[in-house]
């Protein structure tokens, strides 16, 4: 029995669902696995934990501007700075309890889907006080210099170009790997859309649109739904609430108005299932939602994207050819009328998806990191 720890942060999900997605993988596909996903930010002091999640959350939903300006400033900062050597001081700081964990677990092996735990235990490595492999994992189509970290067995990249970036930057090219973003292991399960949408009430030969976007930065998804249900054109509409129950019961009138062209969900842990219904999805560029698209041949308008991280995962999906951009509920109408108007335009980025879906992502990770256990 091989034991991997799973080290995540939670600011923001995407780095907890690709922990979770690698944790999941190891139970579902080898009995020789004991994985465990820890979140770092539950071994931390709550004056950090507060710093550290909340205030990254308020930051990037209250003021986009200067988060894309400090993402940008502190990939160019020098990693032997005062600045960079003054948040390495207060990160180790508060990693006692962490490293304690790590010590009494006795893994075998280390995955991080955040950059924080990996800076903490390079140290540790350094010092010998920690004697395990510890693997990075990066969570977007794109690399900040943070995620470049000395001292690790190996580092898994969503796609070529970021590998490409990784040894532009020094690290050995035997120890970068194309992985994907690691994705429930649901995402990778063949599925009927006609069965899927049977689940939902949903008419499986209309054109259907998955609106995942919350509304944030257009106006409020109420008042998106509307906008489109206004158009002219024979599609359904799933529109995804999450626990926001208020909004859930005010989709529920709006549909009620609307027969058989609206339908809102709640919280779901199937969106597999949804997204199998769908011919586009609407949705903020997350790493993992693009991947979880991706892997379902479900080609996007992305809209709202958070500058820095997010804005290149939408620009890696434009270039490719398989998303559009909306920057505004004007141009989110204008994207949606367009591909009515030509159907093959939708066409044309769906037989572009298919072949960057990554589903196995998790499982192609767990067993190179395994493989150098056997080696």
């Amino acid at each position: 029995m091989k034991k991997i720890l799973i080290l995540s942060v939670s600011a923001g999900a995407g780095h907890m669902r690709a922990a979770q997605a690698i944790e999941a993988s190891a139970a579902l596909h080898d009995a020789a696995i004991s994985a465990t996903h820890l979140d770092v930010m539950e071994y931390v002091g709550s004056g950090f934990r507060k710093l550290y999640t909340d205030f990254y959350i308020k930051l990037v939903s209250n003021h986009p501007a200067l988060w894309g300006y400090l993402y940008q400033k502190t990939d160019e900062a020098e990693q032997s700075g005062l600045s960079q050597k003054l948040r390495r001081a207060v990160e180790r700081l508060n990693c006692r309890a962490l490293i304690a964990e790590i010590k009494q677990q006795k893994p075998d092996a280390i995955i991080c889907t955040h950059f924080l735990p990996a800076e903490l235990l390079s140290r540790e490595i350094r010092k010998a006080r920690i004697n395990v492999p510890v693997w990075v994992q990066v969570t977007d189509f794109d690399l900040h210099s943070m995620w470049i970290v000395p001292n690790m067995a190996g580092y898994f990249a969503a796609n070529e170009e970021i590998a490409y970036r990784m040894r532009l930057r020094g690290l050995p090219a035997d120890i970068v790997h194309v992985s994907g973003i690691p994705i429930m292991p649901a995402f990778a399960a063949p599925l009927d859309r006609a069965e899927c949408a049977a689940e939902y009430g949903l008419d499986p030969a209309r054109q259907t649109f998955l609106m995942m976007a919350g509304g944030a930065g257009l106006g409020g998804l109420e008042a998106l739904v509307e906008r489109l249900l206004a158009m002219d054109g024979d599609f359904q509409l799933i529109a995804m609430c999450g626990k926001n129950e208020a909004m859930l019961a005010s989709l529920q009138q709006i549909a009620a108005a609307h027969p058989g062209r609206l339908f809102p969900q709640g919280f779901t842990n199937k969106v597999e299932r949804l997204m199998a219904c769908a011919d586009l999805a609407i949705t903020k560029p997350g790493g993992l939602t693009t991947s979880e698209c991706m892997a379902m041949g479900l080609p996007m308008i992305v809209n709202s994207p958070i500058p820095g991280q997010e804005e290149r995962n939408a620009d890696f999906l434009l270039e490719q050819g398989v998303a559009l951009k909306a920057i505004d509920a004007a141009a989110l109408e204008f994207r949606i009328r367009a591909l009515l108007a030509e159907p093959e335009r939708l066409a044309t980025m769906q037989r572009k998806i298919v072949p960057l879906g990554r589903p196995h992502a998790a499982r192609f990770v767990l067993d190179r990191v395994l493989a150098q256990q056997h080696a």
